[in-house]
C-alpha cells in the first residue's frame, strides 16, 4: 500500500479482498461483524449482508495551546479530528460502493493514538455493507450508500416503522477549559457551590458539537437524527482539553405521507 493508492481510493490489497466478495460469483461468502441476532434481523428487514467494509486514516493531529485562564475552542484540533474521521468514513463508503451496496449498518468509529510519533492517531470506520432484496431508493441525496451506527435490532425497528437511514452524522469540538485562579479556588474551598466557568465551558463545547451534527443532518435533508450519543474524550491533551463528539443516524420517512401506526392501548384492571 503506497500513499498514492490510499489518497486516490481503495488500496490494492482491499480491492483484492472486495473482489472475492462480489455477489453472484461461485463460492462467494459474505463477512460481517453483526451478531447472529443482528444478522437475522437485518435479513428480516429485507437486506442481505455483502461484506465487512472499512476505512482507515493515520493522521498527525496538530498542536495548539489554549490560553491558561480562558474557555476557548481549539479550532485547529477540532478540524483535524473531524477531517481524519471523514477520510476514514469516505474510504469505508468507497468499499461499500465497490460492492454495489445500498448501505452500511452497525458502523463503528474508533480512534487510537499510536506510538509512531507525537500526536499520531489511527482513525477507523468499520461496518457491514448491505443490499436491499427489493429494488428501492435507499441511497442518500448525495448518491452514496447510507451509513448507520444503529444496532441490527434498532435498524430492523426503524425499517418496520417506515423510516430509512440516510447517513451517520457527526459533530466535534476540541475545547480548552480555563484553569481557575487561586482566589477562586480558595474562595470555594469546603463549600457546596457551582463553578460557573466550568459549567459554561462544558455547555458551550457540547452545543458546538451538537449544532455541527445537526447541520450535517440538514445537508442530507433528514427529518431527524436518532440514536444520538454525546461523548467526551480526553485523548492525550491533558485534563483541561478534551474532545466533545456528537454522533447519530439521520433518518427520513420512506413515503412523504407516512404516519406511524399507533396500536391501541389495552388497559386491564385486576380485581
Amino acid at each position: 500500500m503506497n500513499p498514492s493508492e490510499v489518497q486516490q481510493g481503495i488500496p490494492a490489497d482491499a480491492m483484492r479482498r472486495l473482489q472475492g466478495l462480489q455477489p453472484g460469483q461461485p463460492g462467494t461468502l459474505f463477512t460481517s461483524d453483526l451478531s447472529v441476532n443482528e444478522f437475522l434481523l437485518v435479513r428480516e428487514a429485507g437486506f442481505r449482508p455483502l461484506g465487512l467494509v472499512l476505512g482507515s486514516s493515520i493522521y498527525h493531529v496538530g498542536f495548539q495551546i489554549g490560553r491558561w485562564g480562558k474557555n476557548m475552542e481549539l479550532e485547529q484540533l477540532s478540524g483535524a479530528m473531524y477531517h481524519a474521521r471523514e477520510l476514514a468514513m469516505a474510504r469505508m463508503e468507497a468499499e461499500a460502493d465497490q460492492l454495489g451496496a445500498d448501505g452500511i449498518v452497525a458502523v463503528r468509529l474508533e480512534v487510537e493514538f499510536r506510538d509512531f510519533g507525537d500526536n499520531i492517531a489511527e482513525f477507523i470506520a468499520i461496518g457491514t455493507a448491505v443490499k436491499a432484496e427489493e429494488p428501492g431508493q435507499w441511497r442518500n441525496n448525495k448518491n452514496q450508500p447510507f451509513t448507520s451506527d444503529l444496532s441490527g435490532q434498532d435498524f430492523w425497528t426503524l425499517i418496520r416503522a417506515g423510516y430509512a437511514p440516510l447517513g451517520l452524522v457527526m459533530g466535534t469540538c476540541v475545547y480548552h477549559i480555563a484553569h481557575r485562579r487561586l482566589g477562586s479556588v480558595l474562595g470555594s474551598m469546603g463549600q457546596n457551590v457551582e463553578i460557573p466557568e466550568f459549567t459554561q465551558a462544558l455547555y458551550d463545547a457540547r452545543e458546538l458539537a451538537m449544532a455541527r451534527m445537526q447541520a450535517e443532518g440538514q445537508q442530507l435533508h433528514a427529518e431527524g437524527i436518532v440514536g444520538v450519543e454525546l461523548n467526551h474524550l480526553h485523548h492525550r491533551w491533558g485534563s483541561h482539553t478534551m474532545e466533545f463528539f456528537a454522533v447519530g443516524t439521520a433518518v427520513r420517512p420512506l413515503r412523504p405521507d407516512h404516519v406511524i401506526d399507533r396500536p391501541q392501548m389495552v388497559i386491564s384492571l385486576d380485581k
